[in-house]
């Protein structure tokens, strides 16, 4: 059983975790391979069930409890940090609103409290992210024997062989679905292609096949995903948030660090004497206590309750929206603080550079997300004004 954490204690040493992580994680990226090491000391943390309830056999803390880890895991790795990123959400949105059978969710809450690593496999090559609709090309059929036959190509995999469970979404009946499966199964095989990716290199973020892989019956967890009515999952965007937010504070100790250090002979004192230098790390700090300050002030209140989503969740998709803005603009002040040494591998600034782009991809982003801002804002106005009111 994975041990149970107060928030202070997982806080305390998700710091401890960070910074043992800090020392792989220029190999890992140069690499592209998640760490054993990281999946362990995260395993033997019981992280995998922070966000499980207690009674589950999980730590049971909250949306802003598991912000603020993930802000310290992050500025070790960023990668390793998304990682962990899937089960947090995964259970904590599970733990408000169970999309699975009744007697699904004990199931998985006990997998991740013994130590399992999940994640949802859900994107594929055509369809992109399920976000914006579709459904998938993965297949799943009942065998004449009994059970089901899984089939298809999933991308996007974060874990890679890491993981030892994973919620795949599938096509039954032309319906979307969600099918459990473990990783060691026949039939499950991988391709190893995210070595090149612009971020989070050591992600292990890889593409998964699944051949003609055989399936009991009981692993069908969610007969149907169009669940009417179904809130958003709004652990997704802040768990996403929290890794980008903790690579560019990184990324900004960083270039202070480089700041103090660096003393060229013309100059006869370090950089950090210049108000240039100071100036331009008076606006990284400035930029990023105001998307942190955002953040958390989304999430406070966050119980996960039908009112919660209707007053909180527009304001979470802004904080995410606000928090990846903020750290590409901070990541790109960073190297030209630090000149043409931040390009090299020298320092980690071209790393975090990289790894918070993955931040304007993920859903809700974008345009995307500056709709359903502007929507909440539009029904909130349109709710208050006088019937009376005149058009």
């Amino acid at each position: 059983m994975s041990p149970v954490h107060s928030a202070a204690q997982a806080k305390q040493l998700a710091r401890e975790l960070a910074s043992e992580f800090s020392t792989r994680a220029a190999a890992a990226d140069v690499h592209a391979k998640l760490p054993a090491e990281d999946v362990a000391a995260l395993r033997s943390a019981g992280f995998f069930a922070l966000s499980v309830p207690r009674p589950r056999g999980g730590s049971g803390l909250t949306l802003a409890e598991c912000l603020a880890i993930q802000i310290e895991l992050a500025q070790g790795s960023a990668a390793t940090a998304m990682v962990l990123a899937m089960p947090l959400h995964i259970f904590g949105s599970a733990s408000e609103h169970c999309p699975w059978l009744p007697t699904a969710f004990e199931y998985m809450c006990e997998l991740a409290a013994g130590g399992a690593l999940v994640n949802a496999v859900a994107s594929e090559p055509e369809m992109g992210s399920p976000s914006r609709g579709g459904l998938p090309q993965t297949t799943l059929n009942a065998h004449t024997t009994g059970g089901y036959v899984l089939n298809g190509l999933k991308t996007w995999t974060t874990g890679g062989r890491h993981l030892t469970h994973m919620l795949v979404r599938v096509r039954l009946a032309d319906k979307a679905a969600i099918v459990l499966v473990e990783t060691g199964r026949a039939g499950v095989e991988w391709d190893e292609t995210w070595a090149n990716a612009l971020s989070l290199r050591a992600s292990d973020s890889h593409d998964v096949r699944f051949n003609n892989v055989h399936l009991p019956a009981e692993k069908l967890i969610q007969p149907d995903c169009a669940v009417p009515g179904a809130p958003p999952n709004a652990w997704f965007p802040v768990m996403m948030a929290a890794v980008y937010l903790g690579s560019a504070i990184a990324a900004r100790n960083a270039a202070i660090q480089f700041a103090l250090e660096r003393t060229p002979t013309a100059l006869a004192a370090p950089i950090a004497t210049l108000p240039k230098i100071q100036r331009q790390i008076g606006a990284l700090d400035v930029r990023l206590m105001s998307a942190r300050t955002l953040l958390e002030a989304a999430v406070k209140d966050w119980d996960g309750s039908a009112a919660a989503h209707r007053a909180l969740y527009p304001r979470i998709v802004a904080a995410k929206y606000v928090v990846s803005e903020a750290a590409n603009e901070v990541t790109d002040a960073a190297l030209r603080i630090a000149g043409g040494t931040s390009i090299t591998r020298t320092l980690p600034l071209e790393r975090h550079f990289r790894d918070v782009r993955a931040g304007l991809m993920q859903p809700p982003s974008g345009d995307t997300a500056l709709e359903l801002i502007g929507r909440s804002a539009l029904a909130e106005a349109g709710a208050s004004a006088s019937p009376s009111r005149a058009d």
